[in-house]
């Protein structure tokens, strides 16, 4: 547990400086803008491009380097325990559950985010959680509703659709 609780701590924190790299590079059509210049708040506009994501990295940085001070000091209880990271229940439900993620990925490309995140919150309620079908098709419904609300019609950030995109043409000429 030890061991895990740093190593994971690290990774965490490199991909942390990693994302705020990433989230100060400036629009690739004005390279004019200098690096981290969309990471604050633009006049008359509100945040930047990279407010959000920038912001949110350097908080996990800060938490990865809380846990690793807590971890030196052993002021955590994994810090102190020696126990094994995952025993054999762990195992199998981080390999059933990464499966479904990768599952989860692969069918963006067929049946799009929607369709996709529809399939993966049945798997994951239904078959690994045990649920009652009433419960997980309400959720999972749910979620695909707000997520196509929230993202194609409020954002206007237009995920993909895959063989799908036929029946979201009505919805667009509804909201758009």
């Amino acid at each position: 547990m030890r061991r895990a609780e740093i190593v994971t701590a690290v990774l965490l924190g490199f991909f942390s400086v990693y994302l705020m790299w990433k989230s100060g590079e400036p629009p690739a059509w004005d390279p004019d803008v200098p690096r981290f210049a969309n990471i604050g708040m633009i006049d008359g506009e509100g945040p930047g491009s990279g407010f959000w994501p920038f912001w949110l990295s350097a908080i996990m940085l800060v938490s990865c380097v809380w846990i690793g001070i807590n971890w030196y000091r052993k002021k955590s209880p994994p810090s102190v325990s020696e126990e094994p990271f995952l025993d054999s229940y762990g195992k199998r439900t981080l390999f059933f559950v990464g499966m479904g993620l990768l599952g989860f990925l692969i069918l963006i490309h067929i049946i799009g985010f929607y369709g996709g995140i529809l399939v993966f919150m049945i798997y994951y309620m239904r078959f690994l959680g045990r649920h009652g079908w009433g419960i997980t098709s309400l959720v999972s419904v749910s979620l695909v509703v707000f997520s196509f609300f929230f993202f194609d019609i409020a954002m206007r950030i237009v995920l993909p659709k895959g063989y799908l995109e036929p029946l979201f043409i009505p919805l667009y000429d509804m909201f758009l």
